[in-house]
C-alpha cells in the first residue's frame, strides 16, 4: 500500500482538501444527471460509489478526527447507502499508512528518541493503519510488541475538522444547528480523550484488569515505561479480526463461544462499571488459536451517569415500557420529550422512540437470543428506513436525546452488528454472575 510522507496539520491545508473533495462530488453529480437525463431507469448506485470513494480518498489523507466520522458513519449500516458503508469501512484498520522516515520524525518528536534507541528491533513499516494511529510491530527484552504510533497533528485539528463536517452531519440527521452544540461538544470530547495516549494506557489497564475474571476473554499487557502522550506499547497480541474470523467460521460452537464472550464483556462494562468500550468496531477485536476473544484499543470509554443508566435501561423491562404514564416520565428525563413540545411532537417522537427501545431491548426478552434472527433485522432495518425518509420528522427539531445517547446507541448498534455477523446465540444473563 502507497505510504504518505506528509499529511495536512493546518486548518488551511484541511479545508482545502475538503474543498476539493466538494469540487469532485460536484462533478459526479453533473455526470450523474447528464446521464439520467438520457436514461431516466438510471439508479443513484454508480453516483454513492463515485462520492463514496472521494469523500474516503479525501478523508484518508487527512486522517485524524475526519476519518475518525468516517469509520463511525461506517456502523451506521441501515441509515447509509452500502457504497458508503463498504467504503468507509475501510477506515476501521485499512488506510494509507505514514512512510518510514516520517514515522521516526514522529516518533523522536513525541518521545525525545528514535524508536531504534528504545526497543531492541522497530519495524518502520506500520502493520496496522486506521483513523488517529498505526501499529508497528517491535521487540524489546525476548517479548514480541506493539507500538501506536499518533498521527501528527490530529489532536490540534479535532475541532476545525468537526466544524467541516458539522454541515453535512446536521442535513444527515436532520439537527438544528442551535440545539445541537451539546452533541458535536460530546464527540469532540470523546476525540480528544482518544488522542490521550496517556489516558487511554489507564483506562486500559483499568477495564482489563476489572474484566479478567471474565471466560475467553484476552487483553494485551501495557507497559508505562515504554508509552507517552502519543506513544503507547503493549504485548503483541496473535489473532485474526473479528470480521476475517466470521467470513471463513462455520462452527456455530465456536461463533456462540466467542459471542458470549463479547456479550458478557459489554454487559459487564454497562451493568457493572458503568462504562463502557464505546468503539465496538471489528478492527479492535481479535479471536486468537483457542478461539478466545481479544479487547484491543481503549482509547474511546464512555462513562454512563445514574441519572442516564436508570431511566434508559429501566425501558428495557416490557412492563415499564408499557405503562403510559411511566414511558412518558422516563422520556422527560432521557431529554426526548420537553415542555417546549407541542402535542403533535409529542405523540410522533413518543411513537418514534417506543418503536426503538421495543427493538433495542428485544435481545432483553429472552434467555439466549439468536442474533440471525430475521424478524428482529428486518425490524431494525424497517424502523431505520423508515424514519430517516419520513417526512414528518423532516420537519421537526431532529435535537432528541440526552448527549449520552450518541455514544450509548453507537455501543450497542456496533455490539449488535458484531454479534449479527458473527451468527452467535448468546445466553443474555450469563454476565450477572460475573458482577
Amino acid at each position: 500500500m502507497k505510504t504518505i510522507d506528509k499529511i495536512p496539520t493546518g486548518k488551511l491545508g484541511r479545508s482545502s482538501k475538503m474543498v476539493r473533495t466538494g469540487v469532485k462530488i460536484g462533478g459526479n453529480y453533473i455526470k450523474y444527471y447528464s446521464k439520467k437525463a438520457f436514461n431516466n431507469q438510471l439508479t443513484r448506485d454508480e453516483l454513492d460509489e463515485s462520492n463514496a470513494s472521494d469523500i474516503y480518498d479525501g478523508l484518508k489523507s487527512l486522517k485524524g478526527s475526519a476519518l475518525k466520522v468516517a469509520q463511525m458513519l461506517s456502523m451506521e449500516k441501515n441509515l447509509l447507502p452500502s457504497a458508503y458503508v463498504e467504503k468507509f469501512s475501510l477506515a476501521q484498520f485499512s488506510v494509507p499508512p505514514l512512510s518510514a522516515p516520517l514515522v521516526r520524525k514522529t516518533f523522536k518528536k513525541y518521545h525525545g528518541t528514535f524508536p531504534e534507541d528504545l526497543y531492541d528491533t522497530f519495524a518502520t513499516q506500520s502493520v496496522n493503519a486506521a483513523s488517529i494511529g498505526q501499529v508497528h510491530q517491535a521487540t524489546k527484552d525476548g517479548k514480541k510488541l506493539a507500538v501506536k504510533i499518533q498521527y501528527p497533528g490530529v489532536a490540534d485539528s479535532i475541532s476545525s475538522d468537526l466544524a467541516m463536517v458539522k454541515p453535512i452531519a446536521l442535513k444527515m440527521f436532520n439537527l438544528q444547528a442551535k440545539d445541537s452544540e451539546k452533541y458535536f461538544k460530546e464527540v469532540e470530547g470523546k476525540l480528544l480523550e482518544e488522542t490521550n495516549y496517556v489516558l487511554e494506557v489507564e483506562q486500559s489497564i483499568h477495564i482489563s484488569e476489572a474484566c479478567a475474571h471474565i471466560p475467553n476473554l484476552r487483553f494485551p499487557k501495557y507497559y508505562k515505561d515504554l508509552s507517552s502522550e502519543k506513544i503507547i506499547t503493549m504485548d503483541w497480541m496473535e489473532g485474526k479480526h473479528l470480521n476475517d474470523f466470521a467470513k471463513l467460521n462455520n462452527d456455530q460452537e465456536k461463533a456462540n463461544k466467542i459471542g458470549q464472550a463479547l456479550w458478557d464483556f459489554y454487559m459487564f462494562q454497562i451493568h457493572g462499571l458503568k462504562e463502557v468500550h464505546a468503539d465496538p468496531h471489528p478492527g479492535n477485536f481479535l479471536v486468537d488459536k483457542e478461539d478466545n476473544l481479544i479487547a484491543i484499543d481503549f482509547g474511546c470509554i464512555k462513562k454512563i451517569p445514574a441519572d442516564f443508566y436508570e431511566p434508559y435501561f429501566s425501558l428495557t423491562d416490557r412492563k415499564n415500557l408499557e405503562n403510559p404514564e411511566y414511558f412518558t416520565e422516563q422520556l422527560q428525563k432521557l431529554e426526548i420529550i420537553t415542555e417546549a413540545d407541542s402535542a403533535k411532537e409529542v405523540s410522533f417522537f413518543s411513537e418514534m422512540f417506543y418503536e426503538m427501545f421495543i427493538m433495542f431491548s428485544t435481545p432483553y426478552q429472552s434467555e439466549v437470543f439468536d442474533f440471525t434472527d430475521e424478524a428482529f433485522w428486518k425490524h431494525l432495518t424497517a424502523l431505520s428506513e423508515r424514519y430517516s425518509k419520513d417526512p414528518e420528522l423532516r420537519k421537526m427539531n431532529g435535537n432528541r436525546g440526552s448527549r449520552h445517547f450518541l455514544y450509548m446507541s453507537r455501543t450497542f448498534f456496533g455490539l449488535y452488528n458484531l454479534l449479527h455477523d458473527l451468527e452467535a446465540k448468546v445466553d443474555v444473563n450469563r454476565y450477572k454472575k460475573y458482577l
